[in-house]
Formats: structure tokens, sequence, C-alpha cells
């Protein structure tokens, strides 16, 4: 039997991670997740093993949802202990890292008054010699900027940690992946393997072509203890759908949140790739709807909803490149979606604002994305505008209309939109719930509660709309499609000032001539 063909089922879950915590740009990227494992992850699990049941209490609040809270039962409190004591014992250079990046800072921020900087090298923590270069602005405010290329061959980064781990979805929401760990478990497959690996490749082309048990277990590096768990991974039928190419014209559909794909029969354009596999609700399009071949995966922004490692490993042998915005090289809120995406083994692009890339029949323009990010230096943020089967459309996600004159200048450029995506989460989390362990000096809460994760408002959308001269008008589910909660974990009700402020905008675009929609689950368009 295990020479008989098989296809990996649709309805496969599947997670990466590092030290049992979900993988994604923060905690896979050295500097960054030395940072999230020292400042959150430890203390979190050991605020856990203080006490279980309050966590696991406040993890079931639908108030308290998308909090840092652990949802383990307590009787598997001492598995918790063991992951601490490897964490310490294993991760020691990580953690070492991260407090030499507090005490650099500390040293910077006291000694740089403006002088020469040459004297403060030596008195650099031993783990951030050759890493780091400390230099003013032109403000004469002092930084210090991280190598990062030399970050991943330092002791903040260690392919050790990291695993997938593979399991059938059970039809209930995951724990929340910015604070539970995945414990292993007898319905689960662990593979420790680098997110890197070639055999995980081989596993996902199965959703395309036919493999056999014998085959994946050698490229997987398959215990023989583990093997029941990876038949149950299989089937003998393949599950593609047949509609998932089209043969002229062109066509868009919506798979969910900022995940839109754009095809003609030439090209396949994918943005912010976050598609969860098969459950048995309805109404979306699946893994399985998607083309055999994807020239480009474009992404808008490092965020765990954005640039989602579940979806991206799994369509890594079918992506002929992702397209990513450069960053601004060291900064430590803005690691580098290229490197940290190359690291694991995709081809990837890396634009500036207008760069193009071509593909058949058409091409992709980098523009300019504003705000969202909490008011820090983020340059690794793009929105996208395409140019495919006669069509052109704006990736927007969640750039804020702030200042609504910068897509005067993009319309300028590249013509008026035919069809515009926008993200409208106008009222977003605080500065602190995503990035508080980056932050080397405290805020108070009303410093971070001012600053949030926020798209755009109504008028902030209709000031896009207007500059970009789009005729048609599309407000991609904030979080709101159940399927996503596991990342999401956001809770609207119908006076949410967020739905409240799509309805302003779809009334204005109703009053305006522009066909417009907040869309949810799936939506298809074809010409």
């Amino acid at each position: 039997m295990s020479h008989e063909q098989r296809f990996l089922r649709p309805n496969v879950i599947v997670e990466p991670l590092v030290d049992r915590f979900y993988a994604w740009l923060h905690t896979v990227a050295p500097v960054q997740a030395s940072m999230n494992l020292a400042f959150r992850q430890l203390p979190n699990l050991e605020s856990y093993l203080q006490s279980p049941q309050m966590h696991v209490a406040a993890s079931n609040n639908p108030d308290l949802r998308g909090g840092y809270f652990i949802n383990i039962a307590e009787e598997r409190a001492d598995e918790v202990r063991d992951l601490v004591a490897a964490i310490k014992r294993d991760r020691a250079p990580m953690l070492r890292f991260a407090e030499a990046v507090m005490r650099a800072d500390a040293l910077v921020r006291e000694e740089a008054a403006g002088f020469d900087l040459t004297p403060l090298y030596p008195r650099l923590p031993d783990e951030l010699n050759g890493v780091v270069e400390i230099a003013y602005d032109t403000g004469n405010q002092p930084t210090v900027r991280f190598m990062e290329p030399l970050a991943y061959r330092s002791g903040a980064y260690a392919e050790q940690r990291q695993s997938v781990q593979l399991s059938l979805e059970p039809g209930v929401e995951r724990p929340f992946v910015l604070s539970t760990p995945r414990l292993p478990g007898p319905d689960k497959l662990d593979l420790d393997l680098a997110l890197r690996h070639g055999g995980l490749d081989e596993l996902f082309a199965a959703r395309l072509r036919p493999t056999t048990v014998a085959r994946l277990r050698e490229a997987l590096e398959v215990p023989d203890e583990q093997v029941a768990q990876l038949e149950r991974l299989l089937t003998d039928a393949p599950s593609q759908s047949e509609d998932r190419h089209i043969e002229a014209g062109g066509r868009v559909r919506y798979y969910g949140h900022a995940c839109v794909l754009l095809q003609s029969p030439d090209a396949a354009v994918l943005t912010d790739p976050f598609i969860n596999c098969d459950t048995n609700s309805t109404g979306r399009y699946l893994l399985n709807d998607l083309p055999d071949h994807i020239d480009l995966a474009l992404i808008t922004h490092g965020h765990q909803d954005h640039t989602v490692l579940e979806t991206l490993l799994q369509l890594r042998g079918r992506i002929g490149a992702v397209v990513v915005p450069r960053t601004s090289r060291g900064n430590l809120c803005d690691p580098s979606i290229g490197l940290y995406l190359k690291t694991i083994g995709f081809n990837v692009i890396e634009a500036d604002d207008f760069d193009e890339v071509e593909l058949p029949g058409g091409k992709v323009t980098a523009t300019p994305f504003l705000g969202e990010h909490c008011d820090l230096d983020i340059r690794g943020k793009s929105t996208y505008w395409v140019e495919l089967a006669g069509k052109k459309f704006f990736i927007g996600a969640d750039s804020s209309g702030i200042d609504p004159v910068l897509y005067r200048y993009v319309r300028a450029d590249l013509g008026r939109a035919d069809m515009a995506f926008l993200g409208m989460e106008c009222d977003g989390a605080p500065l602190t719930w995503l990035y508080q362990p980056l932050l080397t000096r405290p805020v108070t809460k009303k410093m971070s509660d001012s600053r949030k994760l926020s798209g755009s408002n109504a008028e902030q959308a209709a000031g896009i709309v207007t500059e970009l001269g789009a005729g048609e008008a599309y407000i991609y589910a904030m979080g709101e499609e159940e399927w996503l909660g596991h990342i999401m974990a956001t809770s609207y009700r119908p006076d949410s000032y967020q739905l409240q402020q799509v309805e302003v905008f779809l009334g204005w675009c109703a009053d305006n001539g522009v066909k417009a929609e907040h869309l949810l689950g799936q939506r298809e368009w074809r010409w």
C-alpha cells in the first residue's frame, strides 16, 4: 500500500512553528524573534504556569478575544513547563541577544550626545559585535541599525527552532496564533524540518500530482511511529476544481480577507495569500480553486494576516515569484520581508515605489502605502497596481487615505483604476498589541491607544477612490470570515465603528456613481 498513488487531502491544516509558536515574520526574523521570545512569549508562558485556569478562562471569554492568553488545558501544564525549560536552555543565545539589544539602546540613548560615536563600539554587548552600526539621523537623534543578513548568521537565528505541524481540520476554531503554542498530540504529525526543507514542496505538490506514502516518508523524513499520522492526511482522489483556469477574457476571485486572485488565460496574480483549509463551511473559494501556476504573489506588508506562512508554504512550489516591499534595511521595527522569505526558500522580488514587474499580458507596479503601522518608521509596506486582461486594479490593502493627494500622483502616473480593493479596519489594535516586544522604551497606555493599526475610515476611503477615479470599490472583510479567527481574533457587532464606517462609505459610493460592495466569503467578476 505504501506505493499506491495518493493525494494530499484538502482539509489538512498546516501550521509552521518556531519553538512550538506559530511562525510569522516577527517570530522568524532573528532580531525580532529574539525580542518576541524574550519579552512576550517566554513571559506569557511563565504567566500561564502561575495560573493556567485564568489563561484558559480568559481565552474563552469573547470580550478578551485576541488577548495574549494561552488556551491549553491545565492538565497539560507540565508540557508547557517543559517547553519553558527547553527555551531557556536551547535558546539562551537568542535571549542574550534580546537583552543585548536593550542594553545597546540604553547605552546609545545615554551616551550618544551628538559627538563622535567611535568610542561606543567597544562598549556594545558582545552579542551585537559585527551585527550593528550606530548612527545619527539628520535631527541628531542616535539609533542602532541591524545588519540583518548577518543576524541570520548569528546566534539569534536557529533553524532547529523550526517545525511544521499537520493535522486534519476539526471543524472548530484553532487557538489564537499569537498567544498559544502548539503542543504535540496523537492526531497531529509533527515534522522536525526547517521551513525551507524541500520535502514540504513534495508534500504540497500532492494536491496537484499523485505521490506515494513511501515517497513522502523519505522526502519528509517521517519515522516509523508517525507513518499512521501521515497516511491519515492522504486520499486516493484528487480534489482540484475543474474551473481553476480560464480560457478567455479575465476573471477576479475574492478568497476572503485581503486575498484576491486576478486571472487571464496566460497569467495569474494572487494578493496577500490567506486561504484556510477546507472545512464544512460553504460560500468560499479554497486552495483547490487556485490555478496550478501563480505567476506572482503580491505581499502588501508583513503583518501576520497579510504575510501568512501557512498559506505561502503550501504554494511555494507553484508561485513564480513573491513580490514584497523593500524595507528600511536594519530598523528594529521593520524587518526585511524579502530576506525572511528568501531564507525559507521563496523566489523573491523586492520592489520600491513605482518599480514594475512584468508578467504575461500585463504588469504589476508597486505603489506607496500610507499609515496603518502605529506611526512607526516602517517602510516594508506597499500597495499595488495590476494591469491584466485589459483592466487596471488597485490593491490597497490597509493603506490609509490620510493624505489623498498621494493617490492623485498614482493616477497621474498609471491612469484611472477600474477596480479598487481597500481595507477599512479603521479602529485597529493599539501599538503595544503587536509591537510591544520591540519597544526599547516603554510608552504610556494613552500613547499606545492613540497609535493604532488602522486603515481608512469612510472619508479617507472616499478620498482614495476619488483621486484614483475608480469606477468600482470593494472593501475586504476585516476578519469577519469565521474560518480565519485563529489569526484575526476580531469581534464585530452591528454597531461596531468599523462596520458603521463601511456603511457610510457605501452610501457615499452610491451617491457618487461608484459601484461598491463590502465583501465577505467569496465573490467573482468575469469579463
